[in-house]
């Protein structure tokens, strides 16, 4: 964990984040979209979710199934009503690797360019955009990588949590970005078991708009202070982030798609921005 040290690498002073790797211009999760985020000047921070295969391989991913939304089968047909059940962790990746995930018309994201698009092996992905990143940049890139995992799904749709939280943090520790590494997640004991367990790493704390502790309730809740609080955005005030801010919190709000709304967050002094639309940065 050598290379984990917090000290490494000064986190971006405003972190702006291409969610999915920018969704909304290429096929969400992929080595493509990350590239094209790498391309465009204003990005700091790769933003992606994981999940686990059957044979154990972390896949970067947002469903914990295959979404007949963007999804093609193997053979380029529709995924149909009864092909839902088609589990990311109850398939082998020699499988998963069959589908397209790029080719589909996606009509929430009209912009996205299609092409055939398979789903990344963590490792696979890391090890592109680091050579990536090489080329086209002066500075590598952070990363906000989260652990898809809920309570009433261990066994289902992903393996127990420290099980999945330590699938996670060996890949990235083993391509040695973990001093440029944000692990975030809704799980409370995912965060929880990241700061037991690999207290050099940061952390942030993702909560949807329905939250309503105020920060001390938070910090209390978890038990520590996280690197990161992460909120929809439509949770952020002046005051929200001046609580966060005297906890020593950074404030990062999703997923803001409106240029008009990122320039309000700037005024409020959050400390990055995640976006489907990297290029309104």
């Amino acid at each position: 964990m050598k290379d984990s040290q917090k000290t490494t690498n000064s986190f971006p002073k405003l972190s702006l984040e291409a969610h999915r790797g920018g969704r909304g211009l290429y096929p969400e999760e992929s080595i493509a979209a990350m590239k094209n985020a790498i391309d465009l000047p204003r990005v700091t921070t790769l933003e992606m979710d994981c999940h686990i295969t059957k044979d154990r391989k972390v896949v970067v991913f947002h469903d914990d199934y295959l979404n007949p939304k963007f999804v093609l089968k193997p053979d380029g047909t529709e995924i149909s009503e009864k092909d839902k059940s088609l589990k990311i962790y109850a398939m082998n990746y020699k499988d998963l690797i069959k589908y397209d995930i790029g080719s589909k018309f996606y009509k929430e994201f009209p912009e996205q360019k299609k092409q055939v698009t398979r789903i990344a092996k963590l490792a696979d992905l890391i090890d592109s955009t680091e050579a990536y990143a090489l080329q086209k940049r002066t500075a590598p890139m952070f990363y906000n990588i989260e652990v898809k995992s809920k309570e009433d799904k261990d066994g289902i749709y992903h393996p127990r949590v420290e099980e999945f939280v330590d699938l996670m943090v060996q890949v990235i520790t083993e391509k040695k970005i973990a001093a440029r590494t944000i692990i975030q997640s809704f799980d409370i004991r995912a965060v929880k078991y990241l700061n037991k367990a690999y207290p050099q790493l940061k952390v942030s704390y993702l909560i949807d708009g329905n939250y309503t502790k105020n920060a001390q309730e938070t910090i209390a809740a978890l038990g520590f202070t996280p690197f990161i609080i992460s909120p929809h955005y439509k949770l952020v005030t002046s005051e929200f982030v001046k609580q966060y801010h005297k906890a020593n919190v950074k404030v990062i709000p999703w997923t803001v798609n409106n240029k008009t709304e990122i320039e309000q967050l700037k005024v409020l002094k959050v400390d990055g921005i995640i976006s489907d639309y990297p290029n309104l940065f």
